[in-house]
């Protein structure tokens, strides 16, 4: 699980991030994140987005975690208030977690640079 603090929960939230954010798209899913533009010591938070065309509830939940599970750690090294939304694509239904992990990473690089 992810702590409290560490979840984007509201839908203006997901909309800002995906709206005014950076995005980088890989096979299986696509990266949105959004720097904040001054310092700020608030914690970096993440929310996932996995919907019905990965697949029916139980796809999409397995996914979820497995999402949920890869961004954990990167979590601690992105800058303080950095707002993430993570987008799985249809793709990622057949996709192990080293397949995500892998896609993951290499989309967080890209939108950091």
């Amino acid at each position: 699980m992810l702590p409290p603090a560490a979840r984007l929960t509201r839908s203006q939230d997901f909309g800002l991030v995906v709206r005014r954010g950076r995005r980088a798209g890989r096979p299986r899913l696509v990266v949105h994140v959004l720097k904040p533009d001054v310092p700020t010591l608030d914690s970096s938070k993440v929310g996932f987005v996995v919907s019905k065309a990965v697949g029916n509830s139980v796809v999409r939940h397995r996914v979820y975690r497995r999402l949920r599970h890869v961004v954990r750690p990167a979590l601690e090294e992105l800058p303080p208030g950095t707002l993430v939304v993570v987008r799985a694509l249809a793709p990622a239904a057949e996709a192990s977690s080293s397949e995500l992990a892998a896609d993951f990473s290499s989309a967080l690089r890209k939108v950091l640079r």
